[in-house]
């Protein structure tokens, strides 16, 4: 291949080739030279002529079909004559005291979200452990920063397992918040307290751009969108409203039966009966008539999943008033406690039948989130995870 189409297609700006030794097919040195005839001090910005020494300067470049390439250099000293100091000239694509490119660094990126382990990434590309580590979350870190924009019109807010703390016994989580606008997370949060958000959150701009927010039944996340967005009308999510009385139905099944209830009947149990055939319901309503409580608790299940199928703000809004003005009639705690909390949560249930929004992307993206953790058999490092989660659902 001639000089010419090297220093064009191959090589980095500004620079010419001038000899190529390959000792060996799998790696070679292109011994190059950089063609500006001045260099501007990094010190005090003078443009300077005088050039009174040269080093070779060896930096590993990206490989080319396999061929690893290292790039001699034969850069120029400097004087300048107006702070009288020394300095090397600088090449575009390689950061001060590096040994690496920037190019060969983005495909050690491209090759860690590409190859099954790190240990294929470290044989190819002739990289230590170490380096890989190190490069892999340097290069996710600047992918986060070009891709970090203002806040979106519509977020969803939900909560995962990050990691068991032994030490404490509990379980750590992580929010996730999701960006509806563009179809993507939009950032990971350690915690899912009101205050770890408002100091991880609190340096990204626009949040009066957020207008609707998207959440599950959790104060925290309550308090702090209402706090954190001025403008957002929050949304409570419709599966987790639905199945609020989920926890009772089974509790009382098990206490009737002694057994706990196996993937079938469970299934029943909890599904809408719009769901059911005609023999399915039969069943169901005969086995619920021997048990009084049971059947009560099953029949304001299936009230809710009605009020969800309502049409329209004005008819929900008469149709929530209705439903909680006829549980305050029961005399089972389960619905009692189940009032108390619709009714702390009216607003955010009946913003629902306003804007139609509910939590599933979010959910979806919390799935892929136990895939990232899986995938690496679980993270100590938030940052780590944070960097990789992000990539992943970019």
């Amino acid at each position: 291949m001639p000089a010419e189409t090297i220093s064009r297609y191959l090589l980095l700006p500004e620079l010419k080739l001038l000899r190529v030794i390959c000792p060996e097919s799998s790696w070679a040195h292109y011994h190059v030279i950089k063609l500006s005839k001045a260099e501007v001090c990094p010190k005090c910005a003078t443009l300077c002529h005088s050039v009174y020494d040269r080093r070779i300067c060896t930096v590993k470049d990206a490989p080319v079909r396999d061929q690893i390439i290292y790039l001699k250099i034969h850069k120029r000293r400097f004087w300048c004559n107006t702070c009288s100091k020394p300095f090397t000239e600088p090449v575009l694509g390689i950061h001060k005291s590096r040994r690496t490119t920037q190019r060969f660094r983005r495909a050690i990126l491209w090759a860690c979200e590409n190859f099954v382990d790190l240990t294929r990434v470290q044989r190819i590309y002739r990289a230590s452990a170490g380096y890989v580590f190190n490069t892999l979350y340097e290069q996710l870190e600047l992918k986060r920063r070009a891709r970090q924009y203002p806040w979106p019109a519509t977020i969803g807010i939900d909560e995962h397992s990050f990691r068991r703390n032994r030490k404490l016994g509990r379980t750590e989580f992580a929010s996730l918040l999701v960006d509806y606008t563009n179809k993507r997370v939009f950032d990971v949060v350690d915690g899912k307290t009101t205050d770890a958000l408002n100091l991880s959150l609190s340096e990204i701009p626009g949040r009066e751009n957020v207008k609707r927010v998207v959440l599950d039944m959790c104060d925290p996340f309550k308090n702090f969108a209402y706090g954190f967005f001025p403008n957002a009308k929050l949304v409570a999510d419709k599966f987790h409203v639905l199945r609020l009385i989920t926890p009772a139905l089974l509790r009382k099944r098990y206490e009737i039966t002694g057994t706990r209830a196996d993937a079938k009947a469970r299934r029943l149990l909890v599904m809408s009966s719009q769901r059911l055939d005609h023999w399915q319901r039969n069943a169901i309503w005969d086995y619920l008539e021997k048990y009084p409580e049971l059947q009560e608790l099953y029949r304001w299940k299936e009230i809710l999943h009605r009020f969800y199928r309502t049409r329209g703000l004005k008819k929900a809004t008469t149709a929530f008033a209705m439903m909680t003005d006829r549980m305050a009639e029961s005399k089972i705690s389960e619905i009692k406690t189940l009032r108390r909390t619709l009714l702390k949560w009216r607003i955010e249930i009946l913003a629902y039948f306003e804007t139609g929004l509910t939590n599933g992307r979010t959910e979806g993206y919390n799935n892929l989130a136990k895939l990232v953790q899986r995938r690496a058999f679980g993270y100590k490092n938030f940052r780590n995870y944070r960097l990789r989660l992000l990539s992943a659902c970019a």
